[in-house]
């Protein structure tokens, strides 16, 4: 009987977890293969795609009994990215290779040996350097990626007996050596808020908006550039620092969404999910081990929904957890995993079904009925939740036709990073001030206080729209260079509530 260990990680949430893979070969009429601790179908299946690498790379195949135990089992193994440590684990118990106790593991077996990648390698690395790992060895396309994570030596391998090689000759080969830090910040390709004519009011709301982190609602006619608007803000966005790129390319590294050959994500995500989404495909879940949905693939970037009102209900009232708490969690009868999801939200809708309401040139040929059971579908917690309900008219010819497309995406971009420079002396951007801190940051005077009882009587606003509507002043403020908050700043603070009265009452 011979018995031989090696190390590998699964991942949950966004997070990995460490697996010691043992494995057993005595002798047997049978030669049976039987993979216990819990694995899904594609970790049972790697029998045959280890058993055809093995052959294939020149190793042989034992004529024995295996039997592989995956601890601790009461954790789901999911994945093929267990065919390396188990296919290593043979090896060793045929004497092919030495101990490997500092060592973790982690690739999908080709049938000819060959490595292919797997997800969440980032997750991996850093389960490693916590553990006190020395040498991580992964596919080679995740090398980059896993070298992220200091602290670990990180191996890219392309084939089996590239492995097998390594670990008999260590000092041949040298771990990957990366700059990730470098790959943060490059705006050239940014669309520019210039092309945009017009529409003066909605881009001063949206450059509010990204100063403080403020969600925005987008109401107007069809080709009123609603769209336009929406992709053009991840242009004035500061760029990502370091810890939000790490935890950000962890994110997308576990969806399986991280581009091929990249270690660390250089722009702020933009998402833009279909109105067809499904609950899961949004906020996360799916069969077996959760994975992220498209708000935590939005994590400390955009969440662009345009047609609002065309997404199912249900699916639209799981954003308030996100919206409120910046994390997703979600429940399993056998775990809880917790999703990061603070994300800026930019939501597009017509204000009615054919999308001419209050248009000045086309007349609208909706019922009163239908407007309001259109508007009905946006319920009233998730407005709360939206900062800035902003009106995006049609333009007209004579300001489509200029010259003049007003301030360029670089300016606004400046305005906001200094913006965003003063909240961080705070400790908190503008949209998350606690509430302990609320009323000392936005203090009033008395013509401030007449402003927003006014304003909080005649709109009929909730509590936690009376609060949003001061974070939302306190942004202007800040943009104004204001230590206080005036009445001039309640003032367009309130107007970005306008759409509260002009049509869901």
């Amino acid at each position: 009987m011979s018995l031989f260990r090696t190390r590998s990680a699964a991942i949950f949430g966004i997070d990995a977890h460490l697996i010691d893979v043992e494995v057993d070969m005595y002798p047997s009429a049978n030669r049976d293969f039987i993979t216990v601790g819990m694995p899904d179908t594609a970790v049972r299946e790697s029998r045959e795609r280890i058993k055809s690498a093995l052959m294939n790379s020149g190793f042989g195949y034992p004529s024995k009994s295996i039997t592989i135990n995956l601890a601790p089992a009461n954790i789901r193994k999911e994945g093929a990215g267990f065919d390396l440590p188990m296919a290593l684990g043979i090896l060793g118990a045929m004497n092919v290779v030495g101990p490997v106790e500092d060592h973790l593991f982690v690739g999908e077996l080709s049938l000819d040996g060959a490595i292919r990648p797997v997800r969440g390698a980032l997750s991996i690395a850093a389960c490693a350097r916590r553990k006190g790992i020395t040498n991580l060895l992964v596919p080679a396309e995740n090398a980059a990626e896993a070298a992220v994570a200091d602290g670990v030596r990180v191996f890219g391998m392309r084939h089996l007996c590239e492995v097998v090689a390594f670990l008999r000759k260590p000092e041949s080969f040298e771990p990957y050596v990366g700059s990730p830090q470098s790959a943060v910040g490059d705006r050239a390709g940014a669309l520019d808020f210039r092309d945009v004519r017009g529409q003066v009011t909605a881009k001063r709301a949206i450059e509010v908006a990204a100063a403080g982190n403020h969600n925005v609602l987008l109401v107007g006619p069809p080709g009123s550039g609603k769209t336009m608007l929406a992709k053009r803000i991840s242009g004035i966005l500061p760029p990502l620092s370091f810890p939000e790129a790490l935890e950000t390319t962890q994110v997308h590294s576990v969806a399986g969404t991280l581009p091929k050959g990249v270690g660390l994500l250089e722009d702020r995500p933009f998402r833009s999910p279909h109105h067809s989404v499904s609950d899961a495909g949004l906020i996360g879940g799916g069969s077996g081990t959760p994975r992220p949905g498209e708000v935590s693939l939005a994590h400390n970037g955009v969440l662009f929904l345009d047609e609002l009102p065309e997404f199912p209900r249900n699916v639209l009232e799981q954003l308030r957890q996100p919206l409120e708490e910046g994390a997703v969690t979600i429940a399993r009868a056998n775990m809880t995993l917790t999703f990061p999801a603070r994300f800026l939200m930019i939501a597009a809708m017509n204000p009615c079904s054919c999308g001419f309401f209050g248009d000045p040139t086309r007349d609208c040929r909706c019922t009163g009925g239908t407007i309001q059971r259109y508007l009905g579908k946006i319920s009233g917690p998730l407005l709360d939740r939206i900062d800035l309900h902003i009106e995006v008219p049609a333009v007209p010819y004579q300001e489509l036709r200029s010259k003049d497309g007003g301030a360029s995406s670089s300016e606004m971009r400046g305005r906001v990073a200094e913006t965003r420079a003063i909240q961080q002396t705070r400790g908190f951007s503008n949209s998350n001030i606690p509430v302990q801190e609320l009323r000392k940051l936005c203090a009033l005077d008395d013509a401030g206080e007449r402003t927003l009882e006014l304003a909080v009587r005649k709109m009929g606003l909730s509590a936690r729209a009376h609060d949003r509507i001061l974070k939302v002043a306190r942004t202007v403020a800040d943009l104004d260079h204001s230590e206080r908050v005036s009445a001039k700043h309640l003032a367009e603070a309130v107007q970005y509530r306008s759409l509260d009265r002009n049509y869901w009452q």
